[in-house]
């Protein structure tokens, strides 16, 4: 078992401590979401703090019932007995490849840790592309081909794996890719986990969204949390939606629960309880958050797209997959190093996501460029214009001259390319 520290956190220690030595370096490497936490949720927090036992392994019996009430306003109806609740969506993430066993589809690329995780488990995981121009789903007729062929090399394959919207492209996948992969999975039996942790943040909400349990909800689990809707990254709170008639499932996710994390933190449970009831004032918090990361991503988009990089348009999130294979620098890890290193801006290699190690791809995370303080975060928060707001402007100044610079260097020295760095993806 290779364990290494994951690759946003590793860039996000990578990057402080470049600025603790006086680099200006412009962070784009990091997901968290960069805003204030809600006055209200500091409240609840306070107010439950007094609460000090353990509670039910699968989470106080209020937050199952919110978190059920917050699906079922989304047209899935959901008994707070299929819920469980956990320390974050991603120790939820892990209890389930354990839970499920066997080896995992995921889409090519995605988020770092589901790799990571499958290969902690002892699974395998089969990195399958996603359709041209979509993010987050692999490509349902590639899927059919990739488990036939891992089965009959003997292969024990249960599940496959979705993020909606995606992390690294920011992109959403279509209905009919969902549909498609929610046949294939009855077909081959295979369990759908989807990571629903960004379904708040679609920029528009008129795109469609379609869950695999609005077709499958007899095989999908889906797991979300507050660390992105609402900035509670540091609260470490999530929930999992288990399937109908699943309950040897949710026996084993609970059972592992219990010898992992016992149960979640009492006092965030009950702050939880409240976002998961989605009350006026975090309705509309979610609202202005959710405008923020699509007026920002985009227009960090269009600074990429000027500059010459290939680049998905992002529907969701706050995340970018500029390609800079016109540069010919040679692969991912050779752009982030001449971005951090050269022009000060810090990036994700793809490989990291489980891309091809050649390809000139890096995942981009604008959700740090709305300020250093609380202050100006609110600020960007409330703004009308957030883009007018002076240190959001010189960020992107920052990025925009970067990557025209990096451009002329690589037209001045005749696009030879450099020696690639030598690096291990990941995963394979």
């Amino acid at each position: 078992m290779n364990v290494t520290l994951s690759a946003t956190l590793a860039a996000n220690e990578d990057i402080e401590r470049r600025r603790r030595a006086g680099e200006r370096v412009l962070h784009l490497a990091f997901g968290e979401a960069g805003l204030p936490v809600h006055p209200a949720l500091r409240h609840k927090l306070v107010a439950a703090s007094d609460r000090n036992g353990y509670g039910p392994v699968a989470g106080a019996a209020e937050l199952r019932e919110a978190a059920a009430g917050y699906w079922t306003r989304r047209g899935l109806i959901t008994e707070p007995d299929r819920v469980v609740c956990g320390p974050g969506s991603k120790p939820l993430l892990y209890g389930l490849l354990l839970a499920i066993g066997g080896d995992i589809v995921l889409p090519m690329p995605s988020w770092v840790s589901y790799a990571a995780q499958a290969d902690l488990v002892g699974s395998r995981p089969i990195l399958v592309p996603s359709p041209p121009g979509e993010g987050g789903a692999p490509d349902p007729d590639r899927v059919v081909s990739a488990v036939l062929h891992a089965r009959a090399q003997g292969r024990t394959v249960r599940s496959v794996l979705v993020t909606l919207p995606d992390n690294p492209t920011g992109r959403l996948a279509s209905p009919r890719t969902i549909g498609r992969l929610v046949e294939v999975a009855r077909e081959l039996d295979l369990v759908i986990i989807s990571d629903e942790i960004y379904r708040d943040l679609v920029h528009d909400v008129t795109t469609p969204f379609l869950s695999p349990a609005d077709l499958a909800p007899e095989r999908t689990v889906i797991t979300t949390g507050l660390s992105k809707s609402l900035a509670l990254g540091g609260w470490r709170i999530g929930v999992a939606r288990l399937p109908e008639g699943a309950r040897g499932l949710l026996d084993k996710v609970l059972a592992i629960a219990s010898e992992i994390w016992s149960a979640p933190a009492a006092p965030v449970q009950q702050a939880a309880t409240y976002a998961f009831s989605e009350p006026a004032e975090l309705v509309e918090r979610v609202a202005q958050s959710r405008r923020l990361h699509g007026v920002v991503v985009n227009a960090v988009h269009a600074v990429f797209v000027e500059a010459g990089a290939s680049v998905p348009a992002p529907q969701g999130g706050f995340y970018l997959y500029p390609d800079f294979g016109y540069l010919g620098v040679g692969g991912s890890a050779e752009v982030a190093k001449l971005l951090i290193e050269d022009h000060g801006i810090g990036v994700l290699p793809g490989h990291a996501f489980g891309d091809d190690l050649s390809a000139a791809r890096v995942r981009v995370a604008t959700s740090l460029m709305y300020g250093e303080s609380q202050e100006e975060r609110m600020a960007a928060l409330t703004s009308p214009d957030p883009l007018s707001l002076p240190w959001i402007a010189a960020n992107m100044e920052h990025l925009s001259r970067g990557l025209h610079d990096l451009s002329a260097q690589r037209k001045t020295a005749g696009r030879t390319p450099r020696r690639a760095l030598v690096a291990t993806p990941a995963h394979s």
